[in-house]
Order: C-alpha cells, then sequence, then structure tokens
C-alpha cells in the first residue's frame, strides 16, 4: 500500500490540519516508511505467543474496596462561597 499525496491532502482535511502544500510529498513518504515498519513486523512469526500486556509478569497491588467520606467536610466546605448544612449552595440553575 503507498499513501500519495491525494491521501495526506484529504486525512489532513479529515483530522482538520491545516498542511501548506509543500509538505504533502514529505509526509506522504513519511507516511510511507511508517507503512513499511509495520509491514515488517507483519514478517515476524507469532504463532504460539502469548498476548501481553507488559514485559515483566507482576500484579498490581490491590486495596480493599472501602467507602469513606474522608471525614474532611468542614476542610472542603472552607472555601466555599456559601454553603449550608454541610452542602455548597449554589444559584438556580433552572427555573
Amino acid at each position: 500500500m503507498s499513501v500519495t499525496k491525494d491521501d495526506v491532502r484529504k486525512v489532513a482535511r479529515l483530522s482538520r490540519i491545516a498542511v501548506p502544500e509543500e509538505r504533502l510529498e514529505e509526509m506522504a513518504g513519511e507516511l510511507n516508511g511508517i507503512l513499511g515498519w509495520i509491514d515488517q513486523l507483519n514478517e515476524v512469526d507469532i504463532d504460539g505467543v502469548e498476548p501481553m500486556t507488559s514485559v515483566v509478569a507482576t500484579t498490581l497491588p490491590m486495596r480493599e474496596d472501602v467507602v469513606t467520606d474522608g471525614n474532611i467536610q468542614d476542610q472542603v466546605l472552607a472555601n466555599a462561597p456559601s454553603s449550608a448544612d454541610g452542602f455548597f449552595v449554589v444559584p438556580k440553575a433552572v427555573e
């Protein structure tokens, strides 16, 4: 597969990127180089290779899932312009 100037122009327009006309040929060459690397990767034999998410087999430490309010309600409301009964007071948005 080969990328042309027209392909670059179309992708740039679809992605809302301004690409000057004089850079289209250069970008087409760069994209063709990237596609060439992908073709090289497709040549690798991966039969029997397990997919992995990391190069090191490790598990993430898990913490107990405990719901807490933080017990800092006064600190949170200290910066509020207005509060009442432990809640933020905001102007009415819907009539």
